[in-house]
């Protein structure tokens, strides 16, 4: 029996525990893995909502961060079946594959509530902090003891900037666990289109994964009759952020849990610390008006009691107070200045908090990923693909949006809110 097939063999016969889920169906682990799962770090993942306050926009948007890493690990061990069954590609040992189905399922333990409103704010990424947990009790010495495997390598595949582990299997590993098809996006595309109700994310699974070849370079290639999983990829991510993640209420309600915060790290209110290990309930319960008052915002989030958009225009890198905006201490004193103007118009102190402009981050929809014809391999933009460099930076140009939202009360204090262009020159 060779190593692959010895591999094959265990993810075949050992997984025999299901977990029922709802995308997925039936999601087998191992015994050693389901004591993984049953451990409380693993368990509080089921507090905290994957897509945080999009269920104010889609109400069936309630699933969580353990329902999606259930998923990643399925997704992973369904990729590495498929690239063992192929020649080519890095060696691989079957505490290596254990390892990179654990990192799997762990990779999100790090998150906190809301992270994507919080991804401008002087926090440790989360990679790090699942890192860090992964090397604590009580993970390490399960992972170590009855799983078999080092958590020194669990750990060195989520975090990349852990510098001890540098062998090929391990880089392979993050390639797989952190790339264009990778069993992250695979899953969260379809789970967040299955309790959203939209179809704009649902992949072809199946045929995409039985596309995927191994690749010593790149760690996975599509052979040239998947070229269309890719690019329904590439046009479901654009899709599901026109439509879902980036949609106007879930950027207001983003942006009203981060302004707030982001004060109270100018005023020193809060610590970094005080934002790692919680779940969605605690964090509201943390973060009250009777502590600071700028966070009666992340409480009007809760009451669903929200800002409006009162001006908004594309974004334009070429455009310098565009490229300004980027930098949160920029939007900072922009913001400032329009307070100021507002409390001369309305006759009344306008407090901080009760102006945000939001931009979103740059996002990439470049896909780098080798393209096997024949005996040769090409770039996916050169391989004839409709979506070409100059149509991926286009997905972009339409998605980011300068926005200025306020509290209500003051929503008619200009008549012209383009006005306001001209106090930001």
């Amino acid at each position: 029996m060779t190593n692959n097939e010895r591999i094959l063999n265990h993810l075949q016969v050992d997984y025999t525990e299901p977990i029922r889920d709802p995308v997925w169906q039936n999601i087998t682990f191992s015994r050693p893995f389901m004591k993984v799962i049953q451990l409380e770090p693993f368990q509080n993942l089921g507090a905290i909502r994957q897509l945080g306050p999009t269920h104010q926009v889609y109400p069936g948007a309630l699933h969580s961060r353990l329902n999606h890493s259930l998923g990643v690990f399925h997704m992973a061990k369904r990729i590495i079946q498929a690239l063992l069954s192929h020649t080519g590609g890095t060696e691989v040992s079957l505490e290596g594959v254990k390892a990179f189905l654990c990192a799997s399922l762990l990779h999100d333990l790090g998150h906190f509530p809301f992270a994507h409103s919080l991804k401008e704010l002087p926090l440790k990424d989360h990679e790090v902090l699942t890192g860090e947990f992964i090397l604590s009790e009580p993970l390490k010495g399960t992972i170590r003891d009855s799983l078999g495997v080092r958590p020194e390598t669990v750990a060195a595949i989520v975090d990349d900037s852990l510098p001890k582990e540098k062998a090929p299997e391990i880089l392979f590993f993050r390639k797989l666990l952190s790339g264009v098809l990778d069993p992250d996006k695979l899953d969260y595309l379809n789970r967040d289109a299955f309790f959203c109700g939209v179809p704009y994310g649902i992949q072809d699974t199946d045929y995409a994964i039985s596309k995927m070849r191994p690749h010593t370079g790149n760690g996975i290639a599509l052979d040239f009759q998947g070229l269309t999983a890719a690019e329904n990829i590439l046009f479901s991510k654009y899709l599901m952020y026109r439509s879902v993640y980036w949609h106007k209420t879930v950027r207001i309600s983003t942006a009203m849990i981060k302004k707030p915060l982001v004060l109270a790290f100018e005023e020193s209110k809060v610590k970094p610390e005080e934002l790692y290990w919680l779940d969605d309930s605690s964090f509201f319960r943390k973060f009250t008006e009777d502590r600071f008052r700028a966070f009666r915002l992340i409480q009007l989030v809760l009451r669903r009691k929200l800002f409006k958009s009162v001006f908004e225009t594309d974004f334009d890198i070429t455009i310098p107070l565009h490229k300004r905006l980027e930098d949160l201490n920029e939007r900072a004193l922009l913001e400032h200045r329009i307070v100021e103007k507002l409390s001369s118009r309305v006759n009344r102190s306008i407090t901080p908090e009760s102006v945000i402009i939001d931009i979103p981050e740059p996002i990439s929809f470049e896909i780098d990923i080798p393209i096997l014809k024949g005996e040769s391999s090409i770039p996916f933009m050169e391989s004839g693909t409709l979506f070409d460099r100059p149509v991926v930076e286009g997905f972009t140009k339409t998605l980011r949006k300068i926005r200025i939202f306020v509290e209500p009360e003051i929503t008619e204090a200009l008549d012209d809110w383009a006005e306001v262009l001209q106090w930001l020159k």
